[in-house]
């Protein structure tokens, strides 16, 4: 019943690739990522910090969404196995570059949900802007580092799947 109604996530994706429509929107929005968090830091930058606060927030829920549904495809169209079958590139290759990701985005998502707890707490308490905001930013600079590397790192994964 599930897979009956998901069948639209595994119909010809839009990249001209041949990757399903799901693995294609997911990777459209983890390539835009590091760009949306970016304008959001030129928030904070400009002084506007309910804005950066704000965006942040929804930025982070959206991408809980997207990993969720992510995840959901995988899990339905049949995981690694099922995707690496039609790929050029060695089952060794792409499960080392995919073990590689995971751990980056692994790591990273940890990173985010620990700011975004401690900013939210920093904001409302107003220590931030202020006495705590050096300690967010070096956590947010590590949290950006790790966003861009899953950003490139998914598309990577996605190339070797899809495209080579």
């Amino acid at each position: 019943m599930i897979k009956e109604n998901m069948n639209y996530m595994f119909e010809a994706g839009f990249l001209g690739t041949r990757a399903p429509f799901f693995m294609d929107v997911v990777t459209l929005i983890v390539a835009c990522l590091p760009l949306l968090v970016y304008v959001a830091v030129l928030f904070a930058k400009s002084k506007k910090y309910k804005l950066h606060t704000l965006l942040q927030n929804v930025i982070f829920v959206f991408s809980v969404v997207v990993i969720t549904y992510f995840e959901l495809g995988v899990r339905v169209g049949g995981g690694f196995k099922a995707f690496i079958v039609d790929s050029g590139v060695s089952h060794t290759y792409a499960s080392v570059v995919l073990g590689v990701h995971i751990l980056i985005a692994t790591i990273t998502f940890f990173y985010w949900i620990l700011i975004m707890i401690r900013a939210n707490y920093e904001f409302v308490k107003k220590l931030i802007p202020g006495r705590a905001s050096n300690a967010h930013k070096i956590l947010a600079i590590k949290t950006f580092t790790g966003i861009v590397f899953t950003s490139f790192s998914g598309i990577w994964v996605y190339l070797l799947l899809f495209v080579y």
